[in-house]
């Protein structure tokens, strides 16, 4: 069901965010510290190398990118590549870098860290104001992944890597208070680790699997799988939904971690790939609101 997109093999793909205006999908190389823009009405493939490890992205109202490099949190802009970096919560922790974030309904980037080296409870979770202010949500995290809003925007999904779980927090949209954190979602050993994931239209998680070669779609009400989309490699990292009706998905993965048996066996490991017409439909991603400097 799926097939590939661009020519393109990354390290370690990640993050990928649809955006409508430009009828775009971006998403990051983490490592190599790329960012990457694919046009699939054209084929046409942008790329801005920023040097330095990206561990996410978003939207900007302003048609800027935010930015998670290893050196703060910066404004990108999408015509030059230059970037401006102006804040880091964690310059303290050198041995600490971003990974997955997005942004929340109320325009606030929601955003984690972790040990370069996968250090246990070493990272957090902060959220990025609209006035630029940072508050930390969530500590003692460990590879801090998929983020997700439900569709009535009153409960936050989460998931930390290694702890096989996807949690629910009760989510205020007005000034993002998180409580009453619970488990919803209990992921076997055999389906690998839960990664990258979104959240279509019905309210259904999809979760992608580093290691377990798979995307799945989850009911968070219930706890059950729904179904597996199989995949052609392991380390399927992350999924978003796009197109012109957001009915089409798009899944990010890696070679990072895959021995050179296993790269060979996988050709086409650090690929992106789209699921056409899935029949399902995705939540439009959200912006960054920056009012300071309004």
């Amino acid at each position: 069901m799926v097939t590939v997109i661009g020519d393109k093999r990354s390290f370690l793909a990640e993050g990928p965010i649809w955006d409508a205006l430009s009828k775009s999908l971006l998403y990051v190389d983490i490592i190599d510290g790329l960012i990457h823009e694919y046009y699939p009405d054209t084929d046409e493939h942008k790329t801005i190398n920023v040097h330095q490890m990206v561990g996410a992205i978003a939207l900007c109202e302003d048609g800027r990118l935010l930015a998670a490099l290893k050196a703060g949190l910066a404004y990108v802009c999408r015509e030059t590549g230059k970037f401006d970096v102006f804040t880091n919560p964690e310059s303290h922790l050198p041995g600490n870098r971003f990974n997955d974030g997005k942004c929340d309904p109320s325009g606030r980037l929601w955003i984690g860290t972790m040990d370069i080296d996968e250090k246990a409870n070493a990272g957090s979770v902060y959220m990025l104001d609209t006035d630029q202010g940072i508050t930390k949500k969530i500590e003692n995290t460990t590879i801090s992944n998929g983020m997700a809003w439900s569709p009535n925007h009153k409960i936050f999904y989460y998931i930390d890597t290694p702890t096989m779980t996807v949690v629910a927090y009760d989510y205020d949209c007005i000034n993002g208070f998180i409580r009453n954190k619970r488990v919803v979602i209990f992921i076997e050993d055999i389906d690998g680790y839960p990664d990258g994931m979104t959240i279509d239209c019905e309210g259904m998680l999809w979760i992608a699997h580093w290691g377990g070669w798979q995307v799945s779609r989850w009911d968070p009400q219930s706890g059950k799988k729904l179904f597996t989309l199989p995949m052609p490699v392991a380390n399927v990292s992350s999924c978003t939904f796009g197109g012109e009706d957001l009915n089409d998905l798009y899944i990010t993965s890696a070679q990072k971690g895959l021995s050179e048996d296993a790269l060979a066996s996988q050709p086409l490991a650090g690929s992106v790939f789209v699921w056409k017409n899935t029949g399902y439909k995705g939540m439009p991603a959200f912006e960054y609101k920056n009012l300071a400097t309004i």
